[in-house]
């Protein structure tokens, strides 16, 4: 039976989805825990390093089973440690993936879908559209990737779902990786140590309250009136402030946990004590966090960063406000780790040599 299996890709499987694998080709469940602590937690690359499985198991895993990863196009490394990947997808697409030293750990900016939907005017992810949604095993390979080119017994301690994409518009895939970066005998990645961003889905933000995850969920909200944030952000003319205040809100209520509002300040469009009075109107009184985040220059963008006068002086009035807030620390600037601009260039250089694109 084990000689008839169907080539299959085991990194695409949640642990549940591998045991039943393993249980359809005759093999005990128990040997789906033993491949994927192989793969996620020893970092092994091949079914050769598995030596707890049976010889003929693993002769027939690698005919059938391929274990292969993204070639990495480039790697940028900052001074201040940041390391920024552009990776090869099999059919050619591109994605980033970001992994920052911290004092408390290693923490990896993940991307989960080709590109991106929402338009949002001040990124660059968006510009180039989206091509498609990752799969679990690519959203994977990320970790694998960067764990890879760890040393010793460093690894990835923490994940941002902030890189690439709209992380709720694929839903389905997230949520399997989001569990299997969390299960304690792979990756290991306390639910406390991950974060969800979104830029304001609001079914999908009432669908995740309803798993009761104890993740951190992370709004990129950008302006605290429709006008403003509809000019920049096209998902506010689906789901306006109103609509997303009342999701998080209910998120907050069936977690108990703070919902995280991003804010990219821009000069002379959200930047004003005007819009921080704003701001903490409609934050007055949730479970709530404020990161702001002085705007990194994007290529083929109008925007521009504000002084760090008027950083600081949006940061004391929401203070003032009795708003929980802080400014972003920022890590990677001198290699563009801003999400989407690495594979934006490489694209357009592509194209200017006369290759193909995605």
């Amino acid at each position: 039976m084990i000689d008839d299996i169907e080539p299959v890709n085991l990194k695409n499987m949640s642990v549940d989805e591998c045991r039943d694998f393993f249980k359809s080709i005759g093999e005990p469940a128990f040997r789906a825990n033993q491949v994927l602590e192989w793969l996620y937690s020893c970092r092994a690359d091949s079914y050769d390093d598995m030596t707890n499985l049976p010889l003929h198991l693993r002769e027939t895993l690698s005919g059938r089973a391929s274990l292969s990863r993204p070639k990495v196009l480039r790697k940028l490394k900052a001074s201040d440690g940041t390391a920024k990947y552009l990776l090869e997808l099999s059919d050619g697409g591109t994605v980033e993936t970001v992994v920052m030293p911290h004092d408390y750990g290693i923490s990896q900016c993940i991307s989960t879908q080709v590109g991106c939907a929402m338009k949002c005017a001040f990124c660059a992810s968006g510009q180039l559209g989206l091509i498609r949604n990752l799969e679990l095993s690519e959203m994977v390979d990320q970790l694998l990737v960067s764990n890879g080119c760890l040393s010793g017994e460093e690894r990835v301690s923490s994940l941002v779902l902030m890189g690439m994409g709209e992380p709720l518009a694929n839903y389905d895939n997230v949520m399997k990786f989001i569990r299997l970066a969390n299960w304690q005998k792979g990756f290991g990645i306390g639910w406390r140590h991950i974060t969800l961003s979104t830029c304001g889905l609001v079914p999908q933000i009432l669908k995740l309250a309803e798993e009761k995850l104890q993740i951190t969920l992370s709004v990129s909200l950008h302006a605290p009136d429709d006008e403003t944030r509809s000019a920049i952000m096209p998902v506010n003319r689906t789901y306006g402030i109103n609509q997303l205040m009342a999701a998080c809100r209910q998120y907050a209520d069936s977690t108990g946990r703070r919902v995280t509002y991003e804010y990219i300040l821009l000069q002379g469009v959200n930047d004003s004590l005007r819009h921080a009075d704003k701001l903490a109107g409609i934050l007055k009184g949730s479970l709530s966090h404020v990161n702001l985040i002085p705007f990194n220059q994007v290529d083929r963008t109008d925007f521009r960063r504000p002084s760090e006068e008027t950083v600081k002086d949006f940061y004391d009035e929401l203070c003032s406000l009795g708003i929980d807030v802080t400014i972003r620390r920022e890590m990677g600037s001198d290699i563009d780790a801003a999400c989407g601009q690495l594979r934006r260039r490489h694209i357009a250089a592509a194209m200017t040599s006369g290759g193909g694109n995605e």
